[in-house]
C-alpha cells in the first residue's frame, strides 16, 4: 500500500488542506503500526536513557491537543497546562495511546478541513509570551512535529523490542 501522500489527489480539497490531511494520516498509521506489537514492558523501556516511545506518543497527543487550542485561537486552560509534565511518565497500553493520537488528529483533521484559504494568514499566538504566527503556518507545524515525534518513537519501539524481547 502506498504512503498517504501518494494516494491521489484529494480533489475535493484545496492542495494544501489536502497535503495536510495526507501527513495527518501517515503519522497516525507509522504510529500505530510501531506501538501495537509492543508490551507495556517495550512500550515504557527507556534503552541507553532514550525516551520511550509511550512518551512520544503520549506528547503527540497532547501536544497536538494544545496546538490545535492555539489553531483555534484560544488560550491554553489551566488543565491543559497541568497536563504537561505528565507526558514524561505513564502506564497506558498502546491501544490506549493509539486512540489518543487519533482522537489529537481527528480534531487536527476538522480544523485544517474549517480552515479556508482565505484564513491561511491569520494570526494566531502561541504560547504565554503570545508569539504570532499564521494559521497555515500553525496547521503545518502541527504535522512537522507529528512526523518528528512519530519517528522517534518508531526508533524508540525497534530499539524497545529489540532490548527488551
Amino acid at each position: 500500500m502506498e504512503e498517504p501522500w501518494l494516494r491521489g489527489i484529494r480533489p475535493d480539497l484545496p492542495p494544501v488542506t489536502g497535503h495536510l490531511l495526507r501527513a495527518s494520516e501517515h503519522i497516525r498509521e507509522d504510529l500505530a503500526r510501531a506501538l501495537a506489537p509492543l508490551t507495556p514492558g517495550q512500550l515504557w523501556a527507556t534503552p541507553y536513557e532514550m525516551t520511550s516511545a509511550g512518551f512520544h506518543a503520549k506528547h503527540l497527543a497532547g501536544s497536538t491537543g494544545r496546538l490545535c487550542t492555539y489553531l483555534e485561537g484560544r488560550t491554553l486552560t489551566k488543565e491543559e497546562l497541568a497536563a504537561i509534565p505528565l507526558e514524561g511518565v505513564g502506564a497506558e497500553s498502546a491501544a490506549e495511546l493509539i486512540d489518543s493520537v487519533n482522537r489529537a488528529f481527528e480534531r487536527y483533521e476538522r480544523l485544517v478541513r474549517e480552515l479556508a484559504p482565505g484564513h491561511f494568514g491569520d494570526v494566531r499566538e502561541i504560547g504565554r509570551r503570545r508569539l504570532a504566527t499564521t494559521a497555515i503556518g500553525l496547521a503545518i507545524h502541527i504535522v512537522e512535529h507529528g512526523q518528528r515525534h512519530a519517528g522517534q518513537a518508531i526508533t524508540a519501539a525497534r530499539l524497545a523490542r529489540a532490548t527488551h524481547g
